[in-house]
């Protein structure tokens, strides 16, 4: 399965790449870069007058619905620990993605969008194809609109562009804010979404998203636990941004809370079966500021993630971690950014001190875009601790016998249209 997983990848990218060369050499305008966050308003290019065939086909069937793909191949190699993936210290080229996504103005105010994706992170994905997000979107006015479906969280300034490898320089945004294993809880909600864009004068503007629901992940699993259901009650949270006077500069914070509940058995002493309910509530907020200028971005977040656990056969317990990170890049030619950033993640206030209590980063990112259609990432990381790192990926080995320091290799090229 994971061979015809790959196979297909690859196949899409040699035909996103063909169609790209074929479009150059009828001198056709150049595609779009790939937009798939809900409410996006780019316009696709104009249909080609010269085009007959197949060709006018797809060039009307552009000028009514925009389509945008994207494939892409990922390399990981660490040392010390395996991190990501099962094979990581070996090397391993189980990172890759695909994605088609299609929207549609229906009228000025009424626009429709949906998203098919699949990956493979390791174990996670396994090519599986799913609706990544769908949605209907009603636009009254600059200050109001409303979405409903599957609608993507709007969560610190990066959240929405985590399946756009072509809007972002580095293969993995900071992990202490972003992180990538956890893509199926924090990319998008099932729900409704109310946002709008507030101009305040001299004092620039807000721009605010509110939303309500749930969301699906996948069916949790634990050793020597049976589980019977599990659920999501609810996930509420927003985004609030300002865009001050000074242009290029906003900040702003996010805010989500949400429960997971779920009833299982375990097997106790003496083989008996003892039934357990647990309520998992967790709140997560991060401040966030970011400014652009020219071909320079700067960026810096900070967090504080707090989930507790609440179950009928033990006392409550709660946790809280604190995530951060700072980030520059710099458009040094056209084919040409460079981009470093600093994360910290400590998984408990409480205990910072130790291999295993805290995880800190430092990459460096160099993106290369070949044309519109084709770009290469090339990335390394110093790392300190392993707070983020997997026990079930390293033997269940005690995150504290783990290499202090060590690192990480990553390569990733990405076609697109």
């Amino acid at each position: 399965m994971r061979n015809v997983g790959a196979f297909t990848v690859w196949l899409s990218a040699a035909l996103i790449l063909a169609m790209s060369a074929r479009a150059r050499a009828e001198d056709a305008p150049a595609a779009p870069a790939v937009t798939s966050t809900p409410g996006s308003t780019s316009t696709p290019a104009s249909a080609d007058p010269r085009a007959d065939g197949d060709s006018a086909a797809l060039s009307q069937l552009a000028h009514f619905v925009e389509i945008h793909g994207f494939a892409s191949q990922g390399f990981i190699k660490t040392t010390g620990t395996n991190y990501l993936v099962q094979n990581s210290k070996r090397g391993s080229f189980e990172f890759n993605e695909i994605g088609f996504n299609l929207t549609k103005d229906l009228t000025d105010r009424l626009r429709v969008g949906m998203q098919i994706f699949a990956r493979s992170v390791g174990s996670v994905g396994t090519y599986t194809p799913k609706f990544d997000w769908f949605y209907l979107d009603y636009h009254f006015q600059d200050w109001l609109g409303f979405r409903a479906g599957r609608t993507k969280l709007p969560f610190g300034l990066y959240n929405e562009v985590y399946d756009i490898d072509s809007a972002r320089v580095p293969v993995l945004l900071p992990q202490s804010i972003y992180p990538l294993l956890n893509r199926d809880t924090l990319l998008a909600q099932t729900g409704l979404e109310a946002y709008g864009y507030v101009r305040i004068g001299p004092l620039g503007a807000i721009d605010y998203r509110l939303y309500g629901g749930t969301f699906y992940f996948p069916t949790p699993s634990a050793p020597g636990a049976t589980l019977l259901q599990y659920d999501v009650p609810y996930i509420i949270g927003g985004r609030v941004m300002w865009e001050t006077p000074l242009e290029g500069l906003r900040m702003g914070g996010s805010l989500q809370a949400a429960r997971i509940d779920a009833d299982y058995t375990v097997v106790g002493a003496g083989g008996a079966v003892i039934p357990v309910s647990l309520q998992f509530p967790y709140l997560i907020g991060v401040v966030s500021v970011e400014y652009i200028a020219h071909d320079l971005l700067l960026a810096a977040e900070w967090g504080r993630w707090r989930a507790d656990i609440e179950t009928n056969i033990a006392p409550a317990t709660r946790t809280v971690n604190e995530r951060a990170y700072a980030l520059a890049q710099y458009r040094v030619l056209p084919w040409l950014t460079p981009a470093v950033y600093y994360s910290v993640f400590v998984p408990n206030i409480d205990h910072r001190e130790g291999t295993e209590h805290h995880q800190y980063d430092l990459a460096a990112t160099l993106r290369f875009d070949f044309n519109a259609h084709w770009l290469l990432k090339l990335e390394g990381h110093y790392l300190q601790g392993t707070g983020d790192v997997s026990r079930d990926l390293n033997d269940n080995r005690p995150l504290s016998s783990l290499a202090n320091d060590w690192f990480m290799i990553l390569a990733k090229t990405t076609v697109y249209f």
